[in-house]
């Protein structure tokens, strides 16, 4: 069995977070790719949580553990294989409740925009 975490596993690098704004990369290649031979949803789907959750985090700190409660994906253009940059950001940060958005680009182009709850758990 790998330590690897999932988004490890998926191939995501360069996670960066600081004061509310979190981004990532992903080399997409064929693994990532669905039947019809664009980007798999549900890989777009973990990046932008990922990237929001690091977001959440900037700010909360190790004892603030961010849950999603809610999360909305649109998605503007299909992906494929080349690089992704994903940028997630806190809206508005209240006490129980964090609200964040992400983009993912690829080539300088929008291919999903996402909107998220989160639910910030204290340990």
């Amino acid at each position: 069995m790998s330590d690897a975490s999932f988004v490890d596993t998926l191939g995501v690098y360069d996670r960066t977070a600081d004061d509310g704004t979190a981004h990532l990369r992903l080399d997409v290649t064929d693994r990532h790719l669905n039947e019809a031979g664009t980007l798999h949803g549900g890989v777009l789907a973990t990046l932008v949580d990922t990237a929001m959750g690091h977001a959440v985090r900037s700010r909360t700190g190790e004892d603030g553990v961010p849950a999603t409660s809610q999360l909305t994906l649109t998605y503007l253009r299909p992906g494929a294989p080349g690089s992704l940059l994903v940028t997630g950001r806190v809206s508005k940060q209240g006490e129980h409740l964090t609200v964040c958005e992400a983009d993912v680009e690829q080539d300088g182009r929008s291919l999903v925009h996402a909107v998220a709850t989160f639910a910030v758990l204290h340990r």
